[in-house]
């Protein structure tokens, strides 16, 4: 997926010599030993073709739903014994996925909040019917079989073109207030070529916001009339922040509501955000709490820097997470657990919020693997799916 290239030297490179060696991610002091924590198999029969998505229904059933990346929702009971898998929803003919464009694909997956009572969930995938094209769309689940989806349900709400094949984004959720969240990257390439992470104009390397219980004029949904940017001149009113690259991985903390979101670096840092309404993360001009290479030494008015960052001795392509709410290892609870793509490093974030500053960011030891989603099951037992098809969860060593 992102940074392909470099993960697959990389990999290489720590068979030969193991992990690199650590490096302040920056001047901020705070706690980094590492916690008495290790990732273990869970559902060790399994393995999923190029998870992109680990979320549940919120219907009380305490099914799981996984997504390919080729684009097959697939369905189990949350039995760590299982060896087999169910198929929900497979749009495989309807989705573009390349080895080599690998950031394309089924990469979103969100269900209604009344999705008990209504049936409805959304995607968010690549066509194949257009060259780099993404749309959300709305399914349903069978009239007569609500185990499993329909697929000619399909109703399209929004389609965006991308110039070109990486930086998707493609992470969708609902938030507490019940709209439907989607992050999306800059529109690829390198360096932001063409300026969308500052240009309002566009809704690429934007945070947006929408309602899908409501329709306005010509479209198939609403924009949220408190969204920041509604009735302004050259702005799009369905963005809720902008000025990122490539968010991979958005969740909102179920006890405080803090909504965070993990953006993908390009030269030297990757960095985690708490997203506000209307915030300017800053992209192209920011990397990271850095001014970005050829970019002027100035900062954009009222720009958000992260709550954290890390150098790309570290890693270099980040995959965010959720903050632990779950019972199985309580000393673990409030942390913020984040990797990386390419070094498969793990770690546990602690912020307060309050004081607004991060106090602890320690290592959870770990195999070499290429995390490419995070999620949670009903009880909020954090679980992170590697390329390879594995599943994994932090266990006491």
């Amino acid at each position: 997926m992102r940074h392909f290239a470099a993960l697959t030297s990389l990999m290489c490179l720590m068979m030969v010599s193991g992990l690199v060696m650590p490096r302040a991610s920056h001047a901020q002091k705070v706690d980094e030993s590492p916690l008495p924590l290790k990732m273990e198999r869970a559902f060790p029969e399994l393995r999923i073709l190029r998870p992109t998505v680990f979320t549940t229904a919120g219907d009380g059933t305490d099914r799981i739903f996984t997504t390919t990346q080729q684009g097959i929702i697939n369905v189990m009971p949350n039995d760590q014994k299982i060896t087999e898998i169910g198929t929900f929803l497979d749009i495989s003919d309807k989705v573009m996925y390349k080895d080599k464009e690998n950031e394309e694909g089924l990469l979103g997956l969100a269900f209604h909040p009344k999705f008990k009572e209504n049936g409805q969930f959304f995607v968010y995938y690549t066509t194949r019917d257009a060259a780099h094209t993404s749309v959300i769309s709305r399914f349903r689940v069978s009239k007569d079989d609500p185990k499993v989806a329909d697929p000619e349900s399909e109703e399209e709400l929004m389609r965006i073109p991308q110039p070109f094949w990486n930086h998707n984004g493609g992470n969708i959720i609902f938030g507490p207030d019940g709209y439907l969240y989607i992050g999306l990257g800059d529109g690829g390439s390198a360096n932001d070529p063409m300026g969308h992470g500052q240009n309002l104009e566009t809704l690429l390397g934007s945070i947006l916001r929408i309602d899908v219980d409501h329709q306005e004029e010509g479209k198939k949904y609403a924009v949220p009339k408190d969204n920041p940017f509604v009735g302004k001149k050259n702005a799009q009113p369905e963005i809720y922040a902008y000025g990122v690259r490539n968010i991979w991985g958005m969740s909102f903390d179920k006890k405080t509501g803090l909504f965070w979101a993990a953006d993908v670096g390009q030269n030297i840092w990757e960095e985690i955000d708490i997203i506000v309404k209307g915030g300017n993360y800053g992209w192209n001009v920011r990397e990271g709490f850095h001014k970005f290479a050829g970019k002027e030494d100035k900062t954009p008015e009222g720009m958000i820097d992260p709550i954290w960052e890390y150098h790309h001795d570290l890693g270099k392509s980040i995959t965010g997470g959720h903050v632990y709410r779950g019972k199985r290892l309580p000393d673990l609870v409030g942390y913020y657990i984040y990797a990386d793509y390419v070094t498969g490093r793990v770690w546990a974030l602690k912020y307060d919020e309050k004081a607004k500053k991060v106090t602890e960011n320690r290592s959870i030891a770990s195999e070499t693997m290429p995390y490419m989603s995070i999620g949670e099951d009903a009880d909020g037992e954090i679980y992170l799916c590697d390329a390879f098809g594995q599943i994994w969860w932090p266990a006491a060593k």
